[in-house]
């Protein structure tokens, strides 16, 4: 049975994804439809890329990725098919192949050219599917696009070092459901600039001076729970994705708020690390 996921920003109020899935469903005999999510925040390439990067490789290989977030066919952002570490993806050139890939190299990308008789402001529907359609009958890439080796880098997108590599710029490159700040930000880069030195870290007012491992290491459980800090406790640490997260303890962004809405953070602010 054919794996096919959906990542858009399409949301649920409307046909689109309901539509999406008709039309796999008729192409394809055997197929099973996963939504990753439909919640991307509109044209938000970064935001996707994040997401897409830290699922796909939990689905089988030879999962198909279809990617509907700035989706339409423009000059400058033509359709891509990629076969990487095993798993197919299909989104256009919009810089969310680049960022899924993070600087190693993919089996193959093409460029899709099956739209000579396709006229349609829904590319998803009635080209990325015909695309996966192709790829679970076991076709090539190269029938239905022609090879590329170069595709659309987001160097904005990346952490910049200071000249005397005692700094990290960083940003937010994502919010997630408990209005934690995700920053692009690794562990990785972390440990290679800063070499166990001391460090803080700076976005907006507030300040960490300490990573924790997880959540609940922040709280002093030898402390009575009435009298404890818990609710509110302001967190630093890399999350399962091996990204700098900002958080609060069990927060609610809908209640008592969160550590975007609280620490006045959102996409793109930035986030700096110094160390000492």
């Amino acid at each position: 049975m054919n794996i096919i996921t959906l990542t858009t920003d399409f949301g649920l109020k409307d046909y689109f994804v309901s539509a999406t899935k008709a039309a796999l469903l008729s192409e394809i005999k055997s197929i099973n439809i996963i939504d990753i999510t439909h919640n991307i925040s509109p044209y938000n390439v970064t935001e996707a890329a994040y997401i897409l990067k830290n699922a796909y490789n939990s689905f089988p290989k030879g999962t198909i990725h279809i990617i509907g977030v700035d989706s339409e066919l423009t000059p400058e952002n033509i359709h891509l098919a990629m076969l990487f570490d095993g798993h197919y993806f299909i989104g256009a050139n919009n810089g969310i192949f680049s960022m899924i890939k993070d600087g190693k190299k993919s089996e193959i990308i093409v460029s899709v050219n099956i739209h000579k008789n396709i006229i349609s402001s829904f590319p998803v529907l009635d080209v990325f599917v015909k695309v996966a359609a192709h790829i679970s009958r076991n076709g090539k890439l190269e029938v239905i696009g022609k090879k590329i080796e170069s595709i659309l880098e987001l160097t904005d997108v990346k952490p910049v070092i200071n000249n005397t590599a005692n700094k990290i710029l960083g940003s937010v490159i994502y919010i997630d459901n408990y209005g934690n700040v995700i920053t692009n930000i690794t562990i990785d880069l972390f440990n290679e600039i800063g070499k166990s030195r001391n460090f803080e870290i700076n976005a907006r007012t507030i300040k960490f001076r300490k990573i924790f491992k997880n959540y609940s290491e922040a709280i002093d459980y030898n402390i009575s729970k009435d009298k404890r800090e818990e609710d509110g406790k302001k967190i630093a640490l890399f999350n399962t994705a091996g990204h700098l997260e900002l958080a609060i303890y069990k927060s609610n962004p809908s209640t008592v708020g969160s550590a975007s809405s609280l620490f006045g953070l959102t996409y793109r602010d930035p986030v700096t690390i110094t160390f000492n």
